[in-house]
């Protein structure tokens, strides 16, 4: 049987980067396909190949043994190769339908688009209101629409780049469920993943990129997590280093917060009380929705409250802006690297510029120090290893990955003493997680008060001192980490608060 795909001496260069270095790669009919590699690697590189989005300077391209040119998205999409992106596409203005509209034939009515999303949501359990506008879902339920917009279009091939990076435990199950369908089906799946107990768990064959090249093939079945890191970054990956550190005084103190949702899809905050101190790492766990993105906006002074609520420090700090908190020694890193943390079509010493402005000496007599700024950025790629192909580059040409290890170490290196951040090794690859935990670990030794929000357990087990669960615009009493097992956590994710100790 011919390969549905199959692309062969693959090259991509990016001026003296290569991004994909003769790079072979077959996926064969109703299989799941993971697409392995560490940050930067050439992942992203080479499905946006594959989809028609960028083109070789050498290799071919063979689709059910024709050899074919993808010149464009629609020549791909008319093949049967659908793809969801890692970082959303999607108009926040629009509803749910006509951001699926955006990808389908002119001559397709909205009534029509409607129902099939509402169809599509249904059978493969992804619930969507289809004529709900985007700017007020969560995270979790964009991807949902990315995924719909794919399948709406009945692709042979569906590629999907990091898919589950935004998803519940529950709702990564039910995609599970929903590729395994398509696989029945006859269907195939291209997979790129950093999360390798996941791809163990469903993926037929595994290729593995590194540095653009391909350096393995095996079946991931086969192997454990630790290998296939081994494989991806080419040397084993350190477990974090745990340190004792002392307890000091409370850093960020939250009384009673109350905040009304924004519009009427948002979430409520009833009662919020918490303190961190110096020294610790306060986890928040919960299923997307569920408030955090309001008690984020509330810490970093996005939404303003009564002054008394929220103190930084000891100071009545509610109705201070984001500015501010950051000269009393506060730092944020939101949920959405790619148009909150970070502006797509600045540079990194512009997106530098925007958050550090008040607090890194960037400015001065209202002056613009460039030199400055390019010395900070240099600083942050070199200590968190960020791969961004050399030069000034915008935003939005970094891996997920990258970006993430930008933002991050944009905030660290700040030596904050209090650190806000929400998901913080999103998308990222198994070396860059540890290396990004263990910075967070780092700082909190140093002195710092730490806050994770994350809808990682994992994460949060190996991170938090103690652990707090959000559900319904509440928060729960914080426990030691130690002390608090996986099924009260899940209780409480749940909403069911009489969880027993």
């Amino acid at each position: 049987m011919a390969a549905l795909i199959e692309a062969r001496g693959i090259v991509k260069r990016f001026g003296a980067l290569t991004a994909n270095d003769h790079v072979d790669l077959t996926v064969q009919p109703a299989e799941i396909h993971a697409l392995l590699g560490e940050n930067g690697a050439g992942k992203s590189t080479l499905v946006k190949i594959l989809y028609g989005l960028l083109q070789p300077a050498e290799g071919s391209i063979a689709w059910a043994g024709r050899n074919v040119r993808l010149a464009n998205p629609a020549e791909a999409r008319a093949l049967g190769i659908g793809m969801v992106f890692q970082h959303f596409s999607l108009f926040e203005a629009l509803t749910v339908a006509e951001n699926v509209a955006l990808s389908l034939p002119r001559a397709t009515t909205m009534p029509r688009i409607e129902a099939a999303v509402a169809e599509l949501s249904r059978a493969y359990g992804l619930p969507l209101e289809p004529r709900r506008e985007v700017w007020s879902l969560s995270v979790g339920e964009r991807q949902r629409i990315e995924i719909v917009r794919a399948l709406i279009q009945n692709p042979r091939l569906l590629i999907l780049d990091e898919p589950t990076s935004v998803l519940t435990p529950q709702e990564v199950d039910q995609l599970f469920t929903t590729l395994e369908a398509l696989k029945a089906e006859g269907r195939s799946v291209l997979y790129i993943s950093h999360k390798l107990d996941e791809v163990r768990r469903l993926c037929d064959r595994a290729t593995i990129l590194r540095g653009g090249k391909v350096v393995a093939a095996c079946d991931p079945r086969a192997e454990t997590a630790a290998s296939l890191a081994r494989l991806m970054v080419g040397t084993d990956v350190a477990p974090l280093k745990a340190v004792t550190h002392a307890v000091g005084a409370v850093r960020l103190e939250v009384r009673e917060l109350s905040l009304a949702a924004a519009d009427s899809h948002g979430v409520t905050l009833e009662r919020i009380s918490l303190a961190v101190r110096a020294g610790e790492i306060l986890g928040i766990a919960g299923v997307a929705g569920n408030g955090q993105d309001e008690l984020f906006q509330a810490l970093s002074g996005e939404r303003p409250s009564p002054p008394e609520t929220i103190l930084i420090d000891g100071k009545a700090s509610g109705r201070d802006g984001i500015t501010t908190r950051r000269r009393h020694g506060a730092a944020f890193v939101p949920e959405e690297r790619l148009g909150h943390a970070a502006a797509p079509d600045f540079s990194l010493t512009d997106n530098a510029l925007l958050s550090g402005h008040a607090t890194n000496g960037f400015v001065a007599r209202g002056l613009i120090d460039r030199a400055a700024i390019g010395r900070w950025v240099a600083r942050v790629v070199k200590a968190f290893d960020v791969r961004a192909g050399g030069g000034d580059p915008m935003a939005k040409s970094l891996s997920g990955g990258n970006l993430q290890k930008f933002v991050v170490g944009r905030e660290i290196l700040r030596e904050p003493m209090l650190l806000v951040v929400a998901q913080p090794t999103w998308g990222v690859d198994a070396a860059a997680a540890a290396a990004i935990r263990q910075a967070l670990i780092d700082l909190a030794v140093r002195g710092a008060a730490v806050v994770v929000i994350s809808q990682d357990l994992d994460e949060l087990y190996e991170l938090a001192d103690r652990l707090a669960v959000m559900s319904a615009g509440t928060l729960s009493e914080a426990r030691p980490a130690a002390d608090f097992s996986r099924e009260q956590v899940g209780l409480l994710m749940g909403g069911i608060h009489g969880a027993p100790s």
